[in-house]
């Protein structure tokens, strides 16, 4: 029954639009509900947890990857965790990376059965930064999808803009979702009531406004299906376009269309467990999610050990001309190669922005109040375009209390929070732009230290 599925709503919105201080405001409403928090960051170091207050909720966090694509895999996982445990909650939020589009979120409370049956998707709630969202749709394709899958928009910072330009702003996202409901907020302050419980996620709606809705994304790019007898078998690469590449052998794999269907969504969830590094020479594991280690030049071979005769998916992160991947049968006397029976081409429909990326700074120790406020003016006043997003926690000298700093391209803001404590006084910043200078940023920090 519908009724016994848990709602899942999932909180989106480009980087700094308030979508943690929404989530707080909820955690600490008394709404009667029981609600498990699923949190997406993108970068090596997970903040995003450490913002969100102290709660009885739980909180989980998804592993970095490229957003677009792991993020099925990824959710899949958590949630079939926190099934184990479903007396715990019945409501789930997921606060998806800013840098996200909400698309293959919302695909897996459709394309997983296990998840469709336990899991009902109530509404994506969509977050936007009244003061900077004009520059965000113009240089984010991102952005742009999370205002189209919206069914609540929240139309956020107000006290930031003139009423003139948010009428404006407003009328400008009406015309490319008008199917939305549109929600005023200063600091994300709206009734509860308004974006939780809404039953508003309308599958034929959004297949009808995107019929490639269901057209799943994968992690991997290529396939082929190979029937290989008994024995020892040798994959050879040659240098290609990455120093290492993901792969996942499948056993029994048919090569009919609908099969290929079927062992890609398995694999989604291989894909999503952490990698088995395999070097050149090594035997490559069946069913599990290998990183063929391919930096040393030339020519590069591993080994596929075939107890019994069955055909072998080959489920590889590139395409099989980048790497010229070739298979081979070692008998005693000659190799013979192997050809697939057939072969699969997974096309992406995203494009990666290789100059966005992330990087974090952290060390124990105080900063000097006035020096990093310094140097902070003057790297958002120059850089500040390029910093999407700056996140993190500092210890000021001096003072009891741990500071939290939000950043958004020039606008920063920072918070007393609680006391240190018996913690370790440390300093943890997240920095997500395009084009950052690592190296500068972080000896600006450093001449900050006490």
């Amino acid at each position: 029954m519908m009724d016994s599925k848990v709602p899942v709503t999932i909180l989106t919105g480009f980087l700094g639009s308030g979508k943690t201080t929404l989530l707080n405001r909820i955690l600490t409403e008394e709404h009667g509900k029981r609600i498990a928090v699923i949190e997406n960051e993108f970068g090596e170091v997970g903040i995003d947890q450490g913002l969100v207050i102290n709660a009885d909720e739980e909180v989980f966090e998804m592993s970095n990857g490229c957003i677009c694509c792991t993020v099925r895999g990824d959710l899949i996982r958590v949630l079939g965790n926190l099934m184990k445990r479903r007396d715990k909650f019945d409501y789930v939020l997921v606060e998806t990376t800013g840098l996200a589009d909400p698309g293959p979120v919302a695909q897996t409370f459709f394309m997983d059965d296990e998840i469709r049956d336990e899991f009902s998707l109530d509404g994506i709630v969509t977050l936007v930064d009244a003061a900077h969202i004009n520059e965000q749709l113009e240089r984010s394709n991102e952005s742009v999808e999370q205002v189209a899958f919206a069914d609540v928009l929240v139309l956020n910072k107000t006290d930031l803009v003139s009423t003139e330009s948010l009428d404006k702003i407003e009328s400008r996202l009406k015309d490319m979702n008008p199917m939305t409901k549109f929600l005023r907020a200063e600091r994300a302050k709206i009734p509860v009531e308004t974006v939780l419980g809404l039953s508003a996620f309308d599958l034929d709606q959004i297949l009808e406004r995107r019929p490639s809705f269901l057209e799943p994304e994968y992690p991997f790019e290529w396939t082929g299906v190979y029937r290989l007898k008994a024995g020892n078998y040798e994959l050879s690469l040659d240098d290609g376009p990455d120093p290492n590449m993901s792969l996942v052998a499948v056993s029994n794999q048919n090569e009919q269309e609908e099969a290929l269907r079927e062992g890609a969504e398995w694999c989604v969830r291989r894909y999503a467990e952490p990698p088995q590094e395999v070097f050149p020479g090594d035997t490559i594991p069946i069913g599990q999610h290998a990183d063929l280690q391919l930096q040393s030049e030339g020519h590069k071979k591993f080994f596929l050990k075939i107890k019994e005769t069955q055909d072998i998916g080959l489920f590889t992160q590139h395409t099989a001309e980048e790497f010229n991947i070739k298979l081979f049968k070692n008998d005693d006397e000659s190799k013979v190669r192997i050809s697939p029976l057939t072969e699969r081409t997974w096309v992406a429909q995203h494009e990666h922005d290789d100059e966005v990326r992330s990087f974090a700074i952290e060390c124990d120790g105080d900063v000097d109040i006035q020096k990093i406020n310094d140097w902070l003016g003057e790297l958002l006043a120059e850089r500040g375009i390029d910093i999407f997003r700056l996140k993190g926690f500092i210890s000021i000298a001096n003072d009891p209390r741990r500071f939290v700093f939000q950043g958004v391209h020039m606008l920063i803001d920072s918070q007393p929070e609680r006391e240190w404590g018996d913690l370790p006084r440390r300093n943890q910043l997240v920095f997500i732009g395009r084009n950052l200078d690592e190296t500068s940023i972080r000896e600006g920090f450093n001449k900050c230290l006490v």
